[in-house]
């Protein structure tokens, strides 16, 4: 199902997680063998949640490694997609209806 912009991964870890677990970004950060400065960019949107990072977020019973890369991946998708200036590209290949 297509999402219209759908939000950044981290408001999950931000908004419901950490709250649920009452623990500090820097709890949070220490627990996942990450520097809290790292932990914040993620947190705060200003970097991915990177397939390291959400294999950890799986050892420590946060879900799924897929489920994390699956979210940031729609986000970044839909970001790429929805970015003014594309440049035109050219179809290659014609596929046959099914």
């Amino acid at each position: 199902m297509y999402m219209h912009n759908p939000p950044h991964p981290s408001e999950i870890l931000r908004e419901d997680v950490l709250p649920e677990l009452g623990l500090s970004v820097t709890q949070f950060a220490k627990n996942l063998g990450y520097s809290r400065e790292a932990i914040s960019r993620v947190l705060h949107g200003n970097a991915p949640i990177t397939p390291q990072l959400a294999w950890r977020l799986e050892q420590a019973g946060l879900s799924t490694a897929e489920m994390w890369v699956r979210l940031q991946a729609k986000y970044d998708i839909w970001q790429i997609k929805n970015k003014p200036d594309q440049p035109k590209i050219m179809k290659m290949v014609q596929h046959e209806p099914v």
